[in-house]
């Protein structure tokens, strides 16, 4: 039965007859790479967080405060890293975050749809961002048998939120994932010192600009009048969310809804309350505020008081290691952000494609050595706090 982990033998043995992966299998060399190949402003807006990007640096840092101990005389020959989330079996825990910037990490402008094969190659599912260089339908014809969600940025107008959630299921996706902490935009120090926010300039924005609902907003079509299609968006974009908006979210759509941004415990049992189907504990990948906890030390609280509904998670995550931790405390499913931009930028849906493999490659290995042959094996045996 072949594992992730033999992904490190085909490596080994391609390194045999001198050739070596195009992409790098560790963040740092990747993100090394990638920062060469990426042109300044994209890359800013990627590496960038909020402020001094304290949280940023301290989601990723505080993954090494917590730590596991090894099982040994267990039969790990056989593992199985599958799971169950909103009525689908899974192949891994593994998911791609949403990133408004996809579209701009390849050459040609494409990114969403190459992240989408990248998904196709590996069953790993992408969740895609409201903000595309594609619509939302041409992306998910890419993502052949592997699930999509749809993450929201809710508009102010109401009909353009319903909208974009009714094409997202009429597209297939299979989540709706609800972000509750960009209705406006955080202060990122890399962008405001090059004046370059992304959207401004029109890119990223053809889901607005596809949607009947939009484009009825517009005295003209976008691609005849690009800059009041901006002004427009601009004006529609970010509604401010508060329990009161629950009911509304919850009427428009039949998929299960998750709530992204959720790092209180509070919060995640009102939202479980208000008819939440998930909790997606995340705190923007330190790009939205500056100055928080690590999203990995609010985890355990907030999986405790979601009870039985799933809790995804991000923030942070750039190895296999990380993500087996983030399932030690009780994630159901992690989610990769930066690392498969990254690979996205070296070699396209093939790069993004390794990313994820090399993860998962680590994760599994790390499960067969330490005596965990099931993702409920690495539950029970959890995490500790050793700093």
């Amino acid at each position: 039965m072949p594992h992730y982990g033999d992904y490190q033998n085909a490596i080994y043995g391609a390194g045999l007859a001198g050739v070596l992966p195009t992409v790098p299998v560790d963040f740092a060399t990747l993100e090394q790479r990638a920062a060469a190949a990426l042109p300044a402003s994209v890359l800013n807006y990627v590496q960038g967080g909020c402020g001094d990007e304290f949280t940023q640096r301290n989601n990723a840092e505080a993954f090494h405060h917590w730590g596991m101990t090894p099982r040994m005389m267990v039969d790990t020959t056989s593992r199985d890293l599958s799971i169950d989330l909103f009525g689908l079996r899974l192949p891994t825990p593994l998911f791609m975050a949403p990133i408004g910037v996809t579209g701009l990490c390849t050459q040609d402008g494409h990114g969403d749809l190459a992240a989408a094969r990248a998904a196709a190659q590996t069953g790993v599912p992408l969740t895609i961002s409201t903000l595309q260089n594609d619509p939302l339908e041409a992306v998910a014809q890419q993502l052949g048998n592997t699930p999509g969600f749809f993450q929201l940025y809710t508009p102010k107008n109401k009909d353009l939120a319903e909208s974009l959630v009714h094409r997202a299921e009429a597209a297939g996706y299979k989540a709706i994932v609800v972000t509750l902490d960009t209705w406006v935009t955080g202060w990122r120090p890399r962008d405001l010192n090059s004046g370059n926010f992304p959207q401004l300039r029109g890119h990223v924005l053809e889901n607005y600009f596809s949607d009947p609902v939009f484009q009825s907003l517009l005295a003209k079509p976008p691609a005849e009048d690009k800059q009041a299609a901006v002004l427009q968006w601009m004006g529609v974009f970010g509604k401010v969310l508060t329990w009161d908006d629950m009911a509304w979210l919850r009427s428009i759509t039949r998929l299960p809804m998750v709530l992204k941004g959720i790092c209180h415990p509070d919060d995640a049992r009102r939202a479980i309350d208000s008819g939440a189907d998930g909790i997606y504990c995340s705190n923007h990948g330190g790009r939205q505020a500056n100055g928080g906890i690590a999203a990995i030390d609010h985890l355990p609280g907030v999986v405790a008081a979601a009870g039985n509904a799933p809790v995804l998670f991000d923030s942070g995550i750039r190895s296999g290691s990380d993500v087996v931790k983030a399932l030690a405390l009780g994630a159901r499913a992690v989610g990769v952000g930066r690392p498969y931009l990254y690979g996205l930028a070296l070699n396209g849906a093939d790069g993004a494609a390794h990313v994820l493999k090399s993860i998962l490659a680590e994760a599994d290995l790390m499960m067969a050595v330490n005596g965990w042959p099931t993702i409920a094996d690495v539950r029970a045996a959890g995490a500790e706090r050793i700093g």
